[in-house]
């Protein structure tokens, strides 16, 4: 892993932010499978021009079907992002599951 520089950073959490804004209001529909969809980070390239979004899903039996709602529905993200955002050059999105919250969690049960 790389060291993130400031501007990274913030187009990191401003795009987490969006993210989250926008699951919240579109994955209350069927299509989603009424699952509960968080978003946990976003990790950007050095030059800006990709992003990945971290998921996590509950329940975790709907994480395949959570995962392809949000790769069906990244041009909407896109254009989400496009129309509240203020950033000049709007990254390729791609989303994935966060296992790393996942093996945080898990541990937390161990520990306890």
């Amino acid at each position: 892993m790389y060291i993130m520089s400031h501007r990274q950073i913030k187009a990191a959490e401003t795009i987490a932010h969006m993210a989250a804004d926008f699951f919240a209001r579109s994955s209350n529909t069927p299509q989603s499978g009424s699952s509960l969809i968080t978003v946990t980070r976003a990790e950007i390239s050095p030059d800006l021009k990709n992003v990945k979004v971290f998921l996590s899903v509950l329940p975790e039996h709907l994480e395949k079907t959570a995962l392809a709602f949000a790769k069906r529905n990244r041009t909407d993200f896109r254009d989400y992002l496009k129309g509240h955002s203020i950033m000049r050059y709007l990254p390729t999105i791609d989303f994935e599951l966060d296992y790393g919250e996942k093996n945080r969690q898990r541990i937390d049960e161990l520990t306890n």
